[in-house]
């Protein structure tokens, strides 16, 4: 028998037609590129904690984690960078021995002329109008008033003698980066403090303990997350993470294959960041650095995440330089880092971002906090982002390539004599299927430089196990135009 039926039998003796249906030169589908966003909930939020849930959108989210959750606010925060995409939520609650961040507005001085005050909390924009009939109590009772009006305000506020007492929502150091601040839009959004009005802010502070990833993380068993959203950018978190991810026993590993990044983001200056950074080395876990943006590190790093997926599901091997961060405000001018800044967190595992002339933030660089080998030696293999969401690509199309053919094929050794069209494969063979997959990431710009890959692929049938083959693939991926470096020779006539 030639052709390789699979449950035709060869003994049948009953007339007429039977028709046997194979896949195995058919697929053409796509992985489903999943996003899990990791948030802390609130009492009144209704998801389980510590598991995996499929999002329904934002309305959604503030009702698994809480109107005012970190996990609300975080989900709609990726949702305005990606619309399209599978998301899921990974729900915590607060540590049983969290301290949650404070903060104080104190109004030390009643306006003499009516006016708005202009207040921002973690990004957002509160409109307070103050007259000068009002004493200082008055404007700060109109304060709190106003905050807990907000039912997604990520802070509560207590107002007592011209004194607002700011508390985080969530609990732990997470609160600790909902910025304060008055005016952040300026003159040109018409935001100028009313004639005689003073107040003194204290920065939320003191917040302390993130939830344990542990359980939530392996909760998540083998279900597939490419692009995973980390509030956090403390070490027991993120070591956590690069645990559920490494190489030899995690995601990433030959036993389980379903891959995955990580995408966090720290508020620090840049000897702050260059620390954190340089203490990381982690080619599964990528960091935006930024300094004195009103919006929290935790929605920094849904806006990354989300426009990063957003990228990678069009072209993994596309560079993200320019991809635009929504509802992220820029830091003012003064705080923005200098080339020369940006150009030391790339060597310390940090990414980057630059600000147009609108206020609008780009991705100038996302790299991942590898920098150097198990020897402590300087390593640039994994710096890309690109090269593991593309690594990713191909080692999938690759699997999905030897689990439509040859998942159930008998193995012969090169140069056996059988039928045409029977279920046999030999190293040789496998070796030209490989070859036409490698031209066919070639031609989607994937990888490069197909002549060399055939003339360095190695296929052979292991030399103890003759049911094994072994594959030396020595691809060579698809690089990105990053740096353009001109040299104007000029002449005058």
């Amino acid at each position: 028998m030639t052709i390789p039926f699979q449950n035709i039998p060869q003994g049948i003796r009953v007339p007429l037609f039977y028709a046997e249906v194979s896949s195995a030169a058919a697929n053409t589908a796509l992985f489903n590129q999943r996003a899990l966003i990791i948030g802390q909930i609130t009492a009144a939020g209704k998801a389980a904690p510590n598991v995996p849930v499929i999002s329904q959108g934002v309305a959604d989210a503030q009702v698994a984690g809480g109107a005012n959750s970190m996990l609300a606010l975080m989900t709609a925060a990726y949702r305005a960078n990606d619309t399209y995409g599978e998301v899921w939520y990974l729900p915590v609650s607060d540590d049983p021995s969290a301290v949650a961040a404070t903060g104080t507005i104190t109004v030390t001085a009643a306006p003499t002329a009516n006016g708005t005050v202009y207040l921002y909390i973690a990004g957002k924009r509160y409109a307070i109008p103050v007259a000068t009939t009002q004493a200082v109590s008055d404007i700060a009772t109109a304060i709190a008033a106003a905050i807990n009006a907000d039912a997604t305000s990520p802070v509560s506020a207590v107002a007592a003698a011209g004194v607002v007492t700011l508390t985080a929502v969530n609990k732990g150091p997470a609160g600790n980066d909902i910025d304060l601040r008055f005016n952040y839009g300026g003159t040109q959004a018409g935001e100028i403090m009313p004639a005689g009005f003073a107040a003194t802010i204290v920065a939320m502070a003191n917040g302390a303990t993130p939830p344990s990833l542990t359980t939530a993380l392996a909760n998540c068993g083998d279900q597939p997350f490419d692009f995973i959203v980390c509030p956090y950018n403390d070490s027991v978190s993120l070591d956590a993470l690069q645990t559920f991810l490494n190489d030899q026993t995690g995601r990433w590993s030959y036993t389980t294959q379903v891959y995955g990044h990580v995408f966090a983001a720290a508020r620090g200056t840049l000897a702050t960041l260059t620390t954190l950074g340089t203490g990381r080395n982690d080619q599964h876990a990528s960091i935006m650095g930024f300094y004195d943006s009103p919006t929290p590190n935790w929605i920094w790093a849904s806006a990354l995440g989300a426009a990063a997926a957003v990228s990678v599901r069009a072209d993994p091997a596309l560079p993200m330089q320019t991809v635009v961060l929504q509802g992220v405000l820029a830091p003012p001018l003064a705080s923005r880092f200098v080339l020369t800044d940006r150009n030391t967190l790339l060597y310390d595992g940090v990414s980057t971002f630059t600000v147009d002339d609108a206020g609008t933030v780009h991705i100038e660089n996302l790299i991942t906090t590898y920098q150097k080998n198990a020897w402590g030696d300087p390593d640039n293999s994994y710096l890309e982002v690109t090269t593991m969401f593309t690594l990713m690509a191909v080692l999938r199309a690759m699997s999905s390539m030897v689990t439509s053919k040859y998942s159930r094929v008998k193995l012969a050794a090169n140069g056996t004599r059988f039928a045409p069209g029977s279920a046999i494969v030999t190293p040789n063979i496998i070796r030209a299927d490989i070859i036409a997959l490698y031209r066919s990431l070639e031609f989607q710009g994937l990888v490069q430089n197909s002549s060399a890959f055939a003339q360095g692929l190695i296929v052979e049938q292991n030399a103890t196990n003759p049911n094994r083959v072994d594959v030396l693939w020595p691809g060579t991926l698809i690089d990105q135009l990053r740096i353009f470096a001109l040299l104007a020779q000029f002449r005058l006539m």
